[in-house]
Protein backbone atom coordinates (compact mmCIF):
# COMPACT_ATOMS: atom_id res chain seq x y z
CA UNK A 1 0.00 0.00 0.00
CA UNK A 2 1.63 3.62 -1.42
CA UNK A 3 0.93 7.00 1.01
CA UNK A 4 0.12 9.71 -0.80
CA UNK A 5 1.16 12.53 0.87
CA UNK A 6 3.38 15.54 -0.33
CA UNK A 7 6.25 17.23 1.33
CA UNK A 8 4.65 20.41 2.21
CA UNK A 9 2.28 18.48 4.09
CA UNK A 10 4.92 17.02 6.30
CA UNK A 11 6.57 20.58 6.69
CA UNK A 12 2.93 21.69 8.15
CA UNK A 13 2.50 18.89 10.62
CA UNK A 14 6.21 19.46 11.46
CA UNK A 15 5.82 23.02 12.14
CA UNK A 16 1.84 22.45 14.38
CA UNK A 17 4.00 20.01 16.44
CA UNK A 18 6.59 22.53 17.40
CA UNK A 19 4.96 25.18 17.86
CA UNK A 20 2.03 23.79 19.41
CA UNK A 21 -0.47 26.29 17.55
CA UNK A 22 -2.05 26.74 14.38
CA UNK A 23 -2.33 30.44 13.91
CA UNK A 24 1.13 30.46 15.04
CA UNK A 25 2.31 27.57 12.15
CA UNK A 26 0.35 29.15 9.24
CA UNK A 27 1.98 32.48 9.96
CA UNK A 28 5.59 30.56 9.54
CA UNK A 29 4.26 28.53 6.49
CA UNK A 30 2.61 31.65 4.61
CA UNK A 31 -0.46 29.63 4.89
CA UNK A 32 -4.21 30.21 5.83
CA UNK A 33 -5.20 28.59 8.65
CA UNK A 34 -7.63 26.94 6.54
CA UNK A 35 -5.55 25.46 4.02
CA UNK A 36 -2.95 24.32 6.75
CA UNK A 37 -6.03 22.75 8.37
CA UNK A 38 -6.38 20.78 5.18
CA UNK A 39 -2.81 20.06 4.83
CA UNK A 40 -2.81 18.02 7.94
CA UNK A 41 -6.09 16.23 7.13
CA UNK A 42 -4.92 15.06 3.72
CA UNK A 43 -1.73 13.68 5.77
CA UNK A 44 -4.11 11.89 8.44
CA UNK A 45 -6.14 10.54 5.67
CA UNK A 46 -3.00 9.24 3.89
CA UNK A 47 -1.76 8.01 7.23
CA UNK A 48 -5.22 6.49 8.22
CA UNK A 49 -5.06 7.88 11.65
CA UNK A 50 -5.41 11.14 13.46
CA UNK A 51 -1.44 12.61 14.42
CA UNK A 52 -2.81 15.58 16.14
CA UNK A 53 -5.03 16.55 19.25
CA UNK A 54 -6.83 20.04 19.25
CA UNK A 55 -8.54 21.95 21.89
CA UNK A 56 -9.19 25.16 22.21
CA UNK A 57 -5.58 26.50 23.56
CA UNK A 58 -3.33 23.64 22.40
CA UNK A 59 -2.41 20.97 20.05
CA UNK A 60 -0.53 17.60 20.98
CA UNK A 61 0.41 14.40 19.03
CA UNK A 62 -1.05 11.32 19.23
CA UNK A 63 0.51 8.39 19.98
CA UNK A 64 1.25 8.22 16.38
CA UNK A 65 2.11 11.46 15.60
CA UNK A 66 4.57 11.38 18.36
CA UNK A 67 6.33 8.10 17.15
CA UNK A 68 6.38 9.91 13.66
CA UNK A 69 8.37 13.01 14.39
CA UNK A 70 11.92 12.05 14.13
CA UNK A 71 11.13 9.84 10.98
CA UNK A 72 9.65 13.04 9.97
CA UNK A 73 11.87 15.33 10.89
CA UNK A 74 15.40 12.71 9.06
CA UNK A 75 12.71 12.81 5.77
CA UNK A 76 12.64 16.66 5.51
CA UNK A 77 16.28 16.86 6.31
CA UNK A 78 17.28 14.83 3.72
CA UNK A 79 14.97 16.48 1.04
CA UNK A 80 16.40 19.89 2.01
CA UNK A 81 19.84 18.71 1.98
CA UNK A 82 19.09 16.89 -1.79
CA UNK A 83 17.64 19.89 -2.98
CA UNK A 84 21.57 21.63 -2.46
CA UNK A 85 23.57 19.38 -3.74
CA UNK A 86 22.27 18.69 -6.69
CA UNK A 87 24.34 21.52 -7.61
CA UNK A 88 27.58 19.94 -6.19
CA UNK A 89 29.59 18.02 -7.98
CA UNK A 90 33.30 16.02 -7.53
CA UNK A 91 34.59 16.56 -4.13
CA UNK A 92 32.11 19.49 -3.06
CA UNK A 93 28.98 16.95 -3.16
CA UNK A 94 26.98 17.25 0.16
CA UNK A 95 24.65 15.28 2.00
CA UNK A 96 23.70 13.90 5.31
CA UNK A 97 24.60 10.46 7.15
CA UNK A 98 22.37 9.81 10.13
CA UNK A 99 22.91 6.16 11.80
CA UNK A 100 22.67 4.42 14.83
CA UNK A 101 25.82 3.58 16.85
CA UNK A 102 26.66 1.21 19.40
CA UNK A 103 28.30 3.94 22.35
CA UNK A 104 31.51 1.84 22.68
CA UNK A 105 31.77 2.06 18.73
CA UNK A 106 30.65 5.13 18.28
CA UNK A 107 33.58 6.50 20.61
CA UNK A 108 36.40 4.01 19.77
CA UNK A 109 36.33 3.20 15.57
CA UNK A 110 33.67 5.04 14.10
CA UNK A 111 35.88 8.20 14.38
CA UNK A 112 38.22 6.64 12.42
CA UNK A 113 36.30 6.11 9.43
CA UNK A 114 34.23 9.44 9.51
CA UNK A 115 37.88 10.84 9.34
CA UNK A 116 38.92 9.04 6.52
CA UNK A 117 35.73 9.43 5.14
CA UNK A 118 35.74 13.22 5.66
CA UNK A 119 38.80 13.53 3.91
CA UNK A 120 37.32 12.68 0.74
CA UNK A 121 33.77 14.06 1.10
CA UNK A 122 34.23 17.04 3.29
CA UNK A 123 30.97 18.18 2.88
CA UNK A 124 28.71 15.76 4.09
CA UNK A 125 27.52 15.83 7.74
CA UNK A 126 26.68 13.30 10.34
CA UNK A 127 24.25 12.75 12.76
CA UNK A 128 25.24 10.06 14.85
CA UNK A 129 22.79 8.58 17.52
CA UNK A 130 24.81 6.68 20.41
CA UNK A 131 22.32 4.34 21.54
CA UNK A 132 22.34 0.74 23.66
CA UNK A 133 21.79 -2.34 21.70
CA UNK A 134 17.62 -2.32 21.43
CA UNK A 135 17.37 1.72 21.29
CA UNK A 136 19.57 1.19 18.37
CA UNK A 137 17.62 -1.31 16.58
CA UNK A 138 14.35 0.52 17.07
CA UNK A 139 15.52 3.59 15.39
CA UNK A 140 16.85 1.60 12.31
CA UNK A 141 13.21 -0.45 11.99
CA UNK A 142 10.96 3.03 12.48
CA UNK A 143 13.27 4.47 9.98
CA UNK A 144 14.97 7.43 12.16
CA UNK A 145 18.27 6.54 10.75
CA UNK A 146 19.06 4.98 7.74
CA UNK A 147 21.43 2.30 8.84
CA UNK A 148 22.95 1.45 12.31
CA UNK A 149 25.92 -0.27 13.71
CA UNK A 150 24.76 -2.90 16.55
CA UNK A 151 25.41 -6.28 17.99
CA UNK A 152 24.17 -9.09 15.66
CA UNK A 153 22.58 -11.81 17.08
CA UNK A 154 18.76 -9.97 17.55
CA UNK A 155 16.03 -12.35 15.06
CA UNK A 156 13.86 -9.68 12.89
CA UNK A 157 12.59 -10.50 9.75
CA UNK A 158 12.51 -6.86 8.71
CA UNK A 159 16.57 -6.10 9.77
CA UNK A 160 19.44 -7.36 7.76
CA UNK A 161 22.86 -7.56 9.34
CA UNK A 162 26.01 -7.46 7.74
CA UNK A 163 29.52 -8.47 9.71
CA UNK A 164 32.19 -5.75 10.61
CA UNK A 165 34.15 -6.75 13.49
CA UNK A 166 34.33 -8.85 16.34
CA UNK A 167 34.70 -7.88 19.92
CA UNK A 168 36.34 -10.31 23.00
CA UNK A 169 34.75 -9.89 26.16
CA UNK A 170 38.16 -9.05 28.48
CA UNK A 171 38.96 -8.90 32.30
CA UNK A 172 39.50 -5.63 33.34
CA UNK A 173 41.27 -4.45 36.59
CA UNK A 174 43.67 -2.47 38.23
CA UNK A 175 47.44 -2.40 37.59
CA UNK A 176 47.63 -3.75 41.16
CA UNK A 177 45.33 -6.40 40.99
CA UNK A 178 46.53 -9.87 41.69
CA UNK A 179 44.62 -10.95 38.38
CA UNK A 180 46.51 -8.85 36.58
CA UNK A 181 49.77 -10.75 36.82
CA UNK A 182 48.03 -13.54 35.31
CA UNK A 183 48.65 -12.84 30.96
CA UNK A 184 45.34 -14.41 30.72
CA UNK A 185 42.13 -15.64 32.88
CA UNK A 186 39.89 -18.34 33.06
CA UNK A 187 36.11 -18.12 34.32
CA UNK A 188 37.18 -19.63 37.32
CA UNK A 189 39.53 -17.20 38.31
CA UNK A 190 36.55 -14.57 39.04
CA UNK A 191 35.23 -16.28 41.38
CA UNK A 192 36.85 -15.03 44.61
CA UNK A 193 36.52 -11.14 44.02
CA UNK A 194 34.13 -8.59 43.66
CA UNK A 195 32.51 -8.35 40.26
CA UNK A 196 30.92 -5.29 38.52
CA UNK A 197 28.90 -6.20 35.83
CA UNK A 198 26.41 -4.15 33.77
CA UNK A 199 22.69 -4.52 34.01
CA UNK A 200 20.13 -7.34 32.71
CA UNK A 201 18.64 -5.50 30.31
CA UNK A 202 21.78 -4.73 28.64
CA UNK A 203 21.86 -6.55 25.17
CA UNK A 204 26.23 -7.19 26.21
CA UNK A 205 24.95 -8.48 29.48
CA UNK A 206 21.97 -10.79 27.93
CA UNK A 207 24.39 -12.28 25.34
CA UNK A 208 27.30 -13.22 27.98
CA UNK A 209 24.70 -14.54 30.21
CA UNK A 210 23.54 -16.92 27.29
CA UNK A 211 26.74 -17.70 26.06
CA UNK A 212 28.17 -19.02 29.71
CA UNK A 213 25.16 -21.05 30.60
CA UNK A 214 26.27 -23.10 27.94
CA UNK A 215 29.05 -23.83 29.62
CA UNK A 216 27.29 -24.18 32.95
CA UNK A 217 28.85 -21.09 34.02
CA UNK A 218 27.11 -18.05 35.85
CA UNK A 219 28.44 -14.88 37.10
CA UNK A 220 28.49 -13.86 40.83
CA UNK A 221 28.45 -10.13 40.95
CA UNK A 222 28.94 -7.68 43.44
CA UNK A 223 27.66 -4.47 41.80
CA UNK A 224 25.66 -3.81 38.90
CA UNK A 225 25.13 -0.79 36.93
CA UNK A 226 23.97 0.66 33.99
CA UNK A 227 26.58 2.11 31.66
CA UNK A 228 29.79 -0.05 30.68
CA UNK A 229 32.19 2.95 31.70
CA UNK A 230 30.61 3.34 35.10
CA UNK A 231 31.50 0.05 35.63
CA UNK A 232 35.40 1.24 34.21
CA UNK A 233 35.21 4.03 37.04
CA UNK A 234 34.14 1.33 39.38
CA UNK A 235 37.36 -0.87 38.60
CA UNK A 236 39.45 2.30 38.54
CA UNK A 237 38.39 3.03 42.16
CA UNK A 238 39.51 -0.34 43.21
CA UNK A 239 35.85 -1.71 44.00
CA UNK A 240 36.52 -4.50 41.61
CA UNK A 241 37.60 -6.15 38.73
CA UNK A 242 34.43 -6.14 35.72
CA UNK A 243 34.08 -8.50 32.25
CA UNK A 244 33.32 -6.54 29.70
CA UNK A 245 33.54 -5.51 25.29
CA UNK A 246 36.92 -5.24 24.76
CA UNK A 247 35.97 -1.96 22.62
CA UNK A 248 34.90 -0.82 25.65
CA UNK A 249 38.36 -0.53 27.28
CA UNK A 250 40.71 2.30 27.39
CA UNK A 251 42.82 1.32 24.11
CA UNK A 252 45.89 3.09 24.93
CA UNK A 253 48.04 2.29 27.68
CA UNK A 254 46.02 2.97 30.88
CA UNK A 255 47.77 4.41 34.12
CA UNK A 256 45.90 2.41 36.86
CA UNK A 257 43.84 -0.17 33.94
CA UNK A 258 44.89 -3.69 32.26
CA UNK A 259 42.42 -5.84 30.31
CA UNK A 260 42.97 -9.72 30.05
CA UNK A 261 41.64 -12.35 27.73
CA UNK A 262 39.18 -14.76 28.96
CA UNK A 263 39.63 -18.40 27.72
CA UNK A 264 37.40 -21.45 28.24
CA UNK A 265 35.13 -20.31 27.06
CA UNK A 266 36.10 -16.94 24.54
CA UNK A 267 32.93 -15.27 24.17
CA UNK A 268 32.72 -12.64 22.00
CA UNK A 269 30.35 -10.00 20.28
CA UNK A 270 29.76 -9.54 16.43
CA UNK A 271 29.17 -5.91 15.76
CA UNK A 272 27.72 -5.19 11.96
CA UNK A 273 25.84 -2.97 9.88
CA UNK A 274 21.59 -3.53 10.31
CA UNK A 275 19.58 -1.83 8.02
CA UNK A 276 15.78 -2.20 6.67
CA UNK A 277 15.11 -4.79 4.62
CA UNK A 278 14.03 -3.80 1.32
CA UNK A 279 15.09 0.31 2.61
CA UNK A 280 17.11 2.45 0.14
CA UNK A 281 20.10 4.44 1.24
CA UNK A 282 21.03 8.04 0.75
CA UNK A 283 24.16 8.12 -1.82
CA UNK A 284 26.36 9.98 1.08
CA UNK A 285 25.36 6.57 3.53
CA UNK A 286 26.04 4.01 0.70
CA UNK A 287 29.25 5.53 0.60
CA UNK A 288 30.09 5.76 3.92
CA UNK A 289 28.95 2.37 4.46
CA UNK A 290 31.38 0.74 1.68
CA UNK A 291 33.70 2.44 3.28
CA UNK A 292 32.55 0.80 6.85
CA UNK A 293 32.78 -2.47 5.24
CA UNK A 294 35.96 -1.86 3.61
CA UNK A 295 38.01 -0.79 6.45
CA UNK A 296 36.40 -2.80 9.15
CA UNK A 297 35.41 -6.15 7.47
CA UNK A 298 38.26 -7.78 6.23
CA UNK A 299 40.48 -7.43 9.17
CA UNK A 300 37.90 -8.94 11.51
CA UNK A 301 37.46 -11.81 9.20
CA UNK A 302 41.21 -12.27 9.28
CA UNK A 303 41.30 -12.69 12.58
Amino acid sequence: MSINCEILDLRAFLSVVELENFHRAADALNLSQPALSRRIQKLELAIGAPLLERTTRHVSTTALGAELIPLVRRMLEEFDTSLFSVRDVGSQRSGLVTIACLPTAAFYFLPKVIKQFSLEYPNIRFRILDLPATDGLQAVARGEVEFGINIMGFSDPDLMFERLIEDPFVLAARKDHPLAAKSEIQWGDLAPYQLITVHRSSGNRTLLDAALAKSNLKLRWSFEVTHLSTSLGLVEAGLGISVLPKLATPQEDHPFLVTRPIRNPEISRTIGIVRRRGGTLSPAAERFMSMLIGTWAEPAAAR
